[in-house]
């Protein structure tokens, strides 16, 4: 990849400012997509810099209950990878500046076929993938093409990704690297932050691209506290269990919904944007100068 894309472009911009960037998940059709749809268009003006957008399946290993009872959900109101990606380009139609990166797993991808699902994602407008069954020695079978056809292609490590594996992990990483902050599946609480920085600054010493810390991260005072160090702070299974709160008693949308979420992304916003004196007192990101030149490229 030679161009920056819109994930480039915001980090830039985010680090220009000095603050992380707030990541939101959600589950595309969750829990219908006339409703997902407008939590989607919700979500940057409630205070999210990147949305990742769940692609359901019927599997989802990496994903703990709430995760996967959104994906269930978002499945028994009809929703395909195909209607994933007219969500992404209906949103897009009315916000061609936020990013959007697609979250999930290889099976939908693999039988929609590779070229089909690459062109029809660039089309729709989506800017990254997170594919997280596909390893760093299968490079060839989405990352590459991904990259190929202008996507990021963002990597998750793990703290048991060593200094040996981490180098292999990053090797056609783009966009950005997603720090999964403990080990074990979505949705588990995240009770000690004093090991982010450190592993922040471990990654960091293998590449220049900003690293973002997910799991565990429940309300603004876990935000602003992982916003202090890393570069962007993702959030999911908080996000997913304030929609299901929100429906009725057979899983259907109310009218509550979509602000529910919103209500909760703008509280982790208000963390994360907290953070930022802390990040000035400490000297500013490094990112500066890898970035600062993108920055006013996109200005």
């Amino acid at each position: 990849m030679t161009n920056a894309t819109l994930i480039d472009a915001r980090f830039a911009s985010l680090d220009a400012e000095g603050r992380a960037a707030l990541i939101t998940f959600v589950m595309a059709g969750d829990p219908d997509l006339a409703t997902s749809l407008e939590i989607l268009k919700g979500l940057p003006g409630a205070g999210a810099d990147v949305i990742e957008v769940g692609m359901p399946f019927t599997d989802p290993m990496a994903d703990g209950p709430s995760i996967q009872a959104a994906g269930l959900r978002a499945l028994k109101a009809g929703t395909t990878l195909r209607k994933t990606l007219k969500l992404v380009a209906d949103f897009r139609a009315m916000d061609a500046a936020t990013p959007i990166v697609l979250m999930g797993y290889y099976n939908p991808i693999y039988v929609f076929g590779v070229p089909a699902f690459l062109a029809s994602a660039r089309e729709a407008g989506v800017d990254g993938l997170i594919v997280v069954d596909l390893p760093p020695e299968e490079d060839a079978e989405l990352c590459l093409p991904a990259r190929e056809a202008g996507l990021n292609f963002i990597r998750l490590a793990t703290p048991t990704t060593d200094d040996r594996r981490l180098p292999k992990v990053l090797e056609n990483t783009s966009g950005f690297v997603y720090y999964v902050s403990l080990t074990g599946i979505t949705g588990a609480a995240l009770a000690d932050y004093s090991g982010v920085a450190e592993a922040v600054t471990r990654i960091k010493r293998h590449t220049r691209l900003p690293v973002a810390v997910g799991f565990g991260v429940k309300n603004a005072d876990n935000a602003e506290a992982i916003a202090r160090t890393a570069d962007g702070v993702v959030v999911g299974t908080a996000l997913v269990e304030a929609l299901k709160g929100s429906l009725d008693g057979d899983n259907r949308a109310t009218p509550k919904t979509v602000e529910t979420v919103a209500a909760l992304v703008g509280e982790l916003a208000r963390g994360v944007r907290r953070a930022r004196a802390g990040r000035e007192c400490g000297g500013g990101s490094p990112l500066k100068t890898a970035f600062g030149s993108l920055a006013r490229l996109w200005s």
